[in-house]
């Protein structure tokens, strides 16, 4: 069954072309649900959109396309306003939905491949230290759009960027060499750019008690095997966090790696080449300024060190030879200003610039009665993930992650996350799917029904739209890359399914088949609210 949206757009093509002679894209008709509901179920502005083009009144244009206008699944088509069209449905229509879901069961919704090859990074935090709360944003936001993606028919990888090379990594393979040091009871010093993290005084004096004084002489060929051993060690912990919090990849890249295949120097022989590079006080500078950038960047300093654009240019251009047609990176805020840069690089080696889109996630504060608190004990200074799901749930701080916009600041309300109110998003949610659970478990003897002609009352309708809409929200949630819409649209489900429920008698002795008919709507409804939750990474509990 097509969406009723589609179906509608198809049917006003060909009404314009046979009434105006009008060639219409139906992809570019816009059909909204109206405000009011006297206002029928779906409205379009087609006859205004035409209006120019045609150089009539829009009023004259809906009349002719309205007079030429044939879908069955129409019951009442009226001209409102400057020429807006409304549609009323047959009441029957809406019901195929039910048949539809249960037949297709978890896969309703799934749209079919488009052949687009996509690729999205997301949380490629240093394995430094522990996942905070900026990363736990990241997290649950790229793992729920990549879920919502693949719905969608994208083919997606999911990848995380390892910045296992440079300074910090070396810092931290000193922090571990100190702390293995110190439990075998010899002077170390962590030093002022070390990692103080309790993690790495543990981890190092388990190598001292698994190692003895092995790698006791300060050599850089020990230092090399604390560097492996920290970064597989912090690597470790962050794959088992993000394990805990649903989140997976498909491809961990290496920074260490692109460097010892010689991609770096590549990129920036192929920029020398093309005369984007120059020498000024001893640096080798980019001229992004070419490519709208406030200034141009250094690439490799007066010591000879690269600065961290350099191999952010090699991993993306790595990424634009394994051939995705789109890109998506989530950055932090800090990194706003790193946009235009690392997007002209791309273009200054020839590869489509327009290909690669960054989203940028916004602060997280914790609050609770109003106020910022921290929670952290072990780092003092920042909560980590695994402190925030152990105060309010994997759930919880999944959907509070997903359910503002990425690009806005979030106050993460504690109070209301733990709590089992209607007020809490979650709760709700999933208090209506164990409600659904509930109520089918208690008529599983029902027959199933014949048809679902009975399902005509306002609030079944109004679920029954709620249900058909689901398709059009995973290819619009995919398209615009805003998550938050699909836990708008969980919320506007669960909420009709609520009302419909406490208005009409579900199951009614007196009336078996009506009773069966809304049994069956129920289990659609519960059907698409566990796959809803699923594309954003929360259970869909059978009971509370």
């Amino acid at each position: 069954m097509a969406a009723i949206d589609k179906e509608l757009k198809e049917s006003l093509g060909k009404a314009a072309q046979k009434a105006l002679d009008v060639e219409v894209n139906p992809q570019e008709i816009v059909i909204e649900i109206p405000k009011r509901k006297e206002q029928g179920d779906f409205s379009s502005n087609l006859a205004m959109q035409l209006t120019k083009q045609l150089k009539r009144n829009p009023r004259e244009i809906a009349a002719a396309i309205v007079e030429s206008f044939e879908d069955p699944i129409v019951e009442k088509i009226e001209i409102a306003g400057p020429g807006f069209l409304n549609f009323t449905l047959k009441k029957d229509r809406y019901a195929e939905v039910v048949e539809e879901v249960l037949s297709k069961g978890a896969d309703f919704g799934t749209l079919k491949p488009n052949g687009i090859k996509v690729n999205v990074e997301y949380v490629s935090a240093n394995p430094t230290g522990s996942l905070h709360l900026g990363h736990a944003r990241g997290a649950a936001w790229g793992d729920a759009l990549t879920r919502i993606m693949k719905k969608a028919g994208y083919d997606v990888t999911r990848e995380y960027y390892v910045n296992d090379a440079g300074n910090q990594i070396r810092n931290l393979a000193l922090s571990v060499q100190a702390r293995y040091l110190q439990a075998l009871g010899k002077e170390a010093e962590i030093g002022k750019d070390g990692y103080n993290g309790a993690d790495v005084k543990e981890f190092g004096a388990a190598l001292a008690e698994k190692y003895g004084d092995k790698f006791a002489e300060d050599t850089e060929e020990n230092l090399n095997f604390f560097r492996k051993e920290g970064i597989q060690f912090e690597l470790d912990k962050i794959k088992r966090d993000l394990g805990r919090y649903r989140v997976g990849f498909d491809v961990w890249s290496s920074e260490q790696k692109l460097r010892d295949d010689h991609e770096v120097e590549a990129v920036l022989e192929k920029l020398d080449e093309k005369g984007y590079l120059y020498e000024n006080d001893g640096a080798m500078w980019f001229r992004s300024t070419d490519f709208n950038d406030d200034k141009d960047r250094v690439l490799k300093k007066q010591d000879g060190s690269f600065t961290y654009l350099v191999p952010d240019i090699a991993y993306h251009n790595n990424k634009y030879q394994r051939g995705y047609d789109l890109m998506v990176d989530l950055f932090g805020a800090d990194h706003h200003g790193y946009i235009p840069r690392l997007k002209g690089s791309m273009a200054a080696l020839g590869n489509d610039p327009d290909k690669l889109n960054v989203d940028i996630i916004q602060m997280v504060r914790l609050v609770q009665d109003g106020k910022e608190v921290v929670m952290s004990k072990r780092e003092g200074n920042a909560t980590t993930i695994v402190e925030l799901m152990d105060w309010v749930g994997t759930d919880a701080a999944r959907y509070f992650f997903v359910a503002r916009a990425l690009d806005s600041h979030l106050d993460f309300d504690l109070g209301l996350a733990k709590s089992q109110t209607n007020d809490n998003p979650v709760f709700y949610a999933q208090y209506a799917h164990a409600r659904m659970a509930s109520i089918l478990k208690a008529a599983a003897d029902l027959p199933k029904p014949e048809n679902y002609n009975g399902l005509v009352h306002e609030k079944e309708i109004e679920l029954m739209k709620a249900l058909q809409e689901y398709e059009n929200v995973i290819a619009e949630t995919a398209r615009t890359r805003q998550v938050h819409r699909m836990t708008h649209y969980i919320q506007s489900l669960a909420s009709k399914f609520h009302s419909f429920y406490t208005v009409c008698k579900v199951n009614d002795p007196a009336n078996p088949e009506l009773s069966a008919q809304r049994m069956a709507l129920v289990k659609a409804a519960k059907t698409v609210l566990a796959s809803a939750l699923d594309l954003i990474g929360v259970d869909a509990p059978e009971s509370m």
